[in-house]
């Protein structure tokens, strides 16, 4: 059984509970991780430290961590989780909600400046939103802009269209809503009901109804148990009755009653479907998650990360399919309703007349719109039928809204009742049209889901074959290997000592750092300006100390050490590129070049060095006319990373680079389109997430704006 690795909307809704119960703890601090972790620290009065955890990455989920459970904080936060907390820290948790039954949890916070709301959004590649007290997006970590929807900074947050909620659905509806699907009771739970397959199956099993009846086949009697073991369930967690289990794999080899398998599965509620698995039991599901997903990620790290993310691409088709057979069903009701009011209308033709008639002649009469609303209202004081059929009159539309059997409907007043009427027919036709252009994308949709199932069994059958034996010599490191189509890219990261500071190798192999502040260009001239090294610097004021390394940091400086004029260039690039004359928007500059020993920290007599500064004495070298330029681009091997810096060294050395200039978005937009772009590139959507966030890309782009190179 494959791991649960995303929260159900069952699981959130017993979440959501459990959360209010920390609603007037107060925010010591934000942080954001790479892999779209955040961490939110919170101080509650009876409860002390709170570490809320809201992992936007493998595994979607939201959980109170204990302390011990908690990644250290990162050394330098990003400007996302500097911006989460001028925001809220120091703020009181105030309320707690899921959207609707959707996979989306609402974190409100109230201070006495401003109030925010974090919106986790569960689902998908996962996303997070920070609003304002007007719910305007102040920032986001994914950029989202459909024609359903859009998520960017400075927009009015949108959330998706409205999930049907089964857990507060009358009977009456509960039917309604199963008699319109065309496939068996647990497809249809599971993607029409939005209860995902395990709580599709939980669902039969516990009303005790085949899984696989077809829905025709559905009488009275089985919609009585199952919606009323839904109702049940509802009931249970929205009043907190939750009886949480962790359950583990058991039964194979491997595994003893002591020592029972891996988790698969976090519930807030025993399953029936899980009786063969070994439970622990929890007093909280906030325990029984934290428990579950240290676990998991203990597992994950032990166990191949070659797998593609089957269960998550199958979830997202799934969620699709529910969208779209909801729109189907929208269509239906849109297109039925456009009928009925044209039939409305013959059915009604006499007063309908009277009414088009009475506004046409007093418009050829000279009467104002107004004149002709309060006429109207005047008619319908006096009981007359036609001026108390409308309901409202639009000058500026040349339109009136009628009541007619109980259906507001708003005619053009200059068009007959038969105009007016093949108007909603030809509306209702239109609509139609676009329920079956949704037909026809679910059809594919429905196809791509069946693909994915069937890559899935096919891997999971040819994986263990693949496995090399123990003792295996066979040598495939000189096989090219396509990572851009891999469905998988196993990431591979050492942490390199340079990595504080800007950096790039030369097309030679040489090291160049810079710094990006005084404090960085400070530490790179005291600490790591050695023999035999070459500093740089644009010439222009605001630019980045430079240092061209001749050697590494623990090996000794030899003679014979020859750094060749294209490093230098390269290392002279690099020096531009990050000054000053990126943010002028200017595309050349000039730059020097002297030996290490020339660089001081010590002013000539009567000057002083600003923190940051140096002293340079004896000649220089320079380059002029340099062109700026700047590319970002993702390595493979050896390692799995983002780089950045001039477009020579860099597109050499990268599996797939983009290259900047110059332009017209600011550094963290920009970042966010190199990762929209770069997740187009990869096979893996997962693998660039992990390991080149626009945090990690905007770290190798230049200060100011920029453009990509088409």
């Amino acid at each position: 059984m494959e791991p649960k690795r995303e929260l159900t909307s069952v699981d959130l809704a017993a979440l959501a509970g459990e959360l209010r119960a920390h609603e007037g703890a107060r925010v010591d601090k934000a942080y954001l991780y790479p892999e779209g972790l955040v961490r939110l620290k919170l101080r509650d009065f009876d409860s002390g430290r709170i570490e809320v955890l809201i992992d936007l990455g493998e595994t979607k989920h939201v959980r109170v961590a204990a302390p011990d459970n908690v990644p250290p904080a990162p050394e330098r936060p990003p400007n996302f989780a500097m911006m989460l907390r001028n925001r809220i820290e120091g703020a009181e948790l105030a309320g707690v909600e899921q959207f609707e039954f959707d996979r989306i949890i609402e974190l409100r916070f109230e201070r006495d400046d401003q109030n925010t709301t974090v919106v986790a959004e569960l689902f998908g590649d996962g996303n997070l939103a920070v609003l304002d007290g007007t719910n305007q997006v102040v920032d986001c970590l994914e950029t989202v802009r459909l024609k359903s929807r859009t998520v960017a900074p400075g927009a009015q947050y949108e959330f998706p269209d409205a999930r049907f909620d089964p857990l507060a659905a009358d009977r009456e509806t509960f039917a309604r809503r199963l008699a319109a699907s065309d496939t068996d009771v647990v497809r249809t739970l599971a993607t029409q009901f939005n209860f995902g397959g395990t709580w599709a199956e939980e669902v039969c099993t516990r009303a005790g109804v085949e899984k696989t009846l077809d829905v025709a086949a559905v009488d009275d009697a089985t919609v009585r148990k199952l919606h009323g073991t839904v109702e049940e369930l509802g009931r249970r967690l929205r009043s907190g009755d939750v009886d949480a289990r962790v359950y583990r794999e058991s039964g194979d080899d491997t595994t003893t009653e002591d020592e029972p398998g891996p988790p698969v599965d976090v519930t807030p509620v025993p399953l029936q479907e899980h009786a063969g698995l070994v439970a622990d039991r929890f007093d909280s599901f906030v325990g029984a998650l934290d428990d579950y997903f240290t676990s998991l990620g203990e597992e994950t790290e032990s166990t191949s990360r070659d797998r593609p993310e089957f269960e998550a691409e199958i979830e997202k088709q799934e969620r699709i399919i529910a969208q779209q057979q909801g729109a189907i069903e929208n269509f239906e009701e849109q297109a039925a309703r456009e009928r009925e009011k044209a039939e409305s209308l013959y059915a009604h033709y006499d007063l309908v007349d009277e009414v088009l008639t009475t506004v046409r002649a007093a418009r050829e009469a000279g009467h104002s719109w107004d004149d002709i609303a309060e006429r109207f209202e005047a008619g319908a004081d006096r009981g007359i039928d036609a001026a108390e059929a409308v309901e409202a009159v639009d000058g500026s539309q040349g339109t009136v809204t009628l009541s007619v059997a109980d259906r507001s409907v708003t005619l053009r007043a200059d068009d007959g009742v038969e105009r007016n009427a093949d108007r909603l027919y030809q509306e209702a036709k239109r609509i139609e049209e676009k329920k079956e252009g949704a037909q026809a994308a679910i059809a594919e949709t429905r196809a791509q889901l069946q693909a994915l199932e069937q890559d899935r069994e096919e891997w999971e059958r040819a994986d263990a074959s693949e496995q090399p034996e123990p003792g295996d010599d066979t040598d495939d490191d000189d096989e090219e290997i396509d990572w851009l189509s891999r469905s998988s890219v196993p990431v591979r990261q050492t942490d390199n000592w340079y990595e504080q500071f800007r950096w790039f190798h030369t097309s030679d192999g040489f090291l160049v750092i810079g710094g990006r502040n005084a404090d960085e260009n400070e530490s790179l001239v005291k600490k790591y300006l050695d023999r035999g090294d070459l500093f740089f610097h644009a010439q222009a004021h605001g630019g980045p100390v430079t240092v061209l390394k001749a050697t590494g940091p623990s090996e000794s400086y030899d003679d014979d050490i020859e750094i060749p004029d294209r490093s230098k260039r390269e290392a002279a690039r690099f020096a531009v590129s990050y000054s000053s004359v990126w943010k002028a928007s200017r595309y050349t500059g000039d730059a020097y070049m002297v030996d290490h020993d020339q660089v001081s920290k010590t002013p000539e007599s009567g000057e002083y060095l600003e923190k940051g500064g140096f002293a340079i004495r004896g000649d220089r070298t320079y380059f002029e006319n340099v062109a700026v330029g700047v590319a970002v681009g993702i390595t493979c091997e050896p390692e799995t990373r983002v780089v950045g810096g001039p477009p020579d060294p860099i597109e050499g050395r990268t599996e797939t680079s983009i290259a900047v200039e110059p332009g017209k978005y600011a550094q963290n937009d920009i970042a966010k389109r190199l990762y929209r772009e770069f997740k187009t590139r990869f096979a893996d959507e997962g693998f660039v997430r992990k390991i080149a966030s626009p945090d990690l890309i905007q770290e190798f782009l230049p200060p100011g704006q920029s453009s990509m190179v088409e």
